[in-house]
């Protein structure tokens, strides 16, 4: 973390906050808590807020506010940060069948890290990732908390097409493909829950700040569950974070 916020320029309808230079849990929460207070302060010509691991980008109509009236509102909301009240983060389940024909690079990993396939699977589906922010494609989680006994580098050329709800491994992170795409990651497994659905609402099914746990399931129950999402009757499983610790 910075021993300073930074605010930064961006162009002339942008002002980017940076809370530090680096992924962690501590200063997602600070970005968290920043945005939760700009919203709050309902400031009229603020046209979106963007969160990202370690900073946010605000963009604003300059017809409207200036960069300097911005800074000042920015720094005088960043004194009582602590004092933001942030929701309880919840835990979604996300059903995942490894490895087969929908996990083709799971082998990979396992021979990449010198352990075996199963091993992969006990560890990926052992630990709850917070999800720091969502990009690259509508819904697409960047999570954190990945084991490093299974980090494995990116494929050396990129797939042109990878299937909705591929579950992937890059380097020290792992992440889940909302829609069919190019792509590089190691495709461990897939998931039959839509993370984005346009006819959903929300269209988007995870937000930065809660948490995914991936639940291995049979290739049956897979197909179960693809049956029950395509009619429109899957109940997602999810629960407050704190209720997992008790």
């Amino acid at each position: 973390m910075y021993k300073e916020t930074r605010y930064l320029n961006s162009g002339d309808r942008a002002l980017v906050i940076e809370f530090g230079n680096k992924i962690s849990e501590e200063i997602n929460s600070k970005v968290r808590a920043m945005t939760i207070a700009i919203e709050r302060e309902g400031i009229e010509g603020i046209i979106e807020i963007t969160p990202t691991y370690r900073s946010l980008t605000v963009h604003y109509d300059p017809m409207k506010l200036s960069f300097t009236y911005l800074l000042e509102s920015f720094k005088s909301l960043e004194k009582d940060l602590e004092k933001i009240d942030i929701p309880l983060p919840e835990i979604i389940e996300i059903p995942t069948f490894y490895g087969g024909e929908t996990g083709s690079d799971i082998s990979n990993v396992a021979e990449h890290n010198s352990i075996s396939v199963q091993e992969v699977i006990d560890i990926h589906s052992s630990r709850e990732y917070p999800v720091y922010m969502l990009g690259f494609t509508a819904g697409f989680p960047y999570l954190g908390g990945m084991d490093e006994k299974i980090s494995t580098p990116r494929l050396g050329t990129p797939r042109t097409k990878i299937k909705k709800g591929s579950v992937g491994i890059a380097g020290n992170q792992t992440g889940i493909y909302p829609i069919e795409s190019p792509g590089g990651w190691q495709i461990i497994g897939r998931t039959p829950v839509n993370l984005y659905d346009a006819h959903r609402e929300p269209p988007i099914l995870l937000d930065a700040g809660n948490y995914i746990k991936f639940v291995p399931v049979s290739w049956d129950e897979y197909n179960k569950i693809k049956n029950s999402v395509e009619k429109n009757i899957y109940q997602i499983k999810k629960y407050p974070k704190e209720d997992k610790l008790r």
